[in-house]
């Protein structure tokens, strides 16, 4: 049987244990290797204005783990895929989505998913703007000749956005005559792949608006018409159609 001075002792002990615990995770943990992403020839690019810019609309959280996350671990993987064939990792990812039989069929997936994660959120964060208003010039005629008018192709592009089933994108692209359509995308898939020129498009994957959104999509489209960088789409359509 224990005694009382012997309770009192392993009680005391273990205070001392249970005080020093934290401490002693916090040091394990402080001092534990992080896996540095895997290096090679694709970069993440800075982004290009504050997290909280586009405030209301979309919030500050969602673009930092949208664009220090999601699209760094595009990033990483595109590297890890390409390491083993330097050639590969010589091309442009627009020349690697632009002819996908070309690339290695054991990396192909990896080029498609991750290349086009890369692709489509470098172009994404340029096409963003608070208050960015409405296309004008030669992409409000060529938007109005496609679609009859600004409001007719909101509808259509908030239809192809919220009606995508599952992860992609919708995007206004420039096809191979000049002419402006408006097609869905799914997973990381880009339009370029099909011949299409991206003008601007939209993520719909639940990381690019869930924690404001939660599960009301609709309202992530609708507010994305207040955060559009026109300017920046308007010029990509002079450089396409040109």
């Amino acid at each position: 049987m224990m005694t009382r001075r012997q309770a009192i002792k392993t009680t005391a002990l273990a205070s001392v244990a249970l005080a020093t615990l934290p401490s002693a995770i916090a040091q394990t943990n402080s001092n534990a290797p992080v896996a540095a992403a895997p290096s090679g020839p694709f970069t993440l690019p800075p982004l290009p204005y504050a997290y909280d810019a586009l405030e209301p609309y979309i919030d500050a959280r969602t673009m930092e783990i949208h664009h220090d996350k999601h699209h760094a671990t595009y990033v990483a993987n595109l590297n890890k895929a390409v390491a083993e064939f330097p050639d590969v990792g010589k091309m442009s990812v627009e020349a690697m989505l632009k002819d996908l039989n070309a690339i290695p069929e054991r990396i192909r997936t990896a080029v498609r998913n991750n290349g086009g994660g890369h692709f489509n959120h470098s172009l994404f964060w340029q096409m963003l703007k608070k208050d960015g208003g409405e296309p004008t010039g030669d992409l409000a005629k060529a938007i109005d000749s496609a679609f009859g008018n600004f409001p007719a192709f909101k509808e259509n592009f908030s239809k192809a956005a919220a009606g995508q089933f599952g992860s992609g994108w919708a995007w206004l692209v420039v096809d191979a005559n000049k002419q402006l359509g408006i097609e869905p995308t799914a997973n990381q898939d880009s339009p370029i792949s099909q011949g299409k020129q991206p003008l601007l498009g939209i993520d719909v994957w639940e990381h690019a608006y869930y924690l404001k959104y939660q599960n009301r999509r609709p309202e992530y489209v609708a507010a994305f018409f207040h955060v559009i960088n026109w300017d920046f789409v308007s010029e990509r359509y002079k450089n396409m159609a040109a």
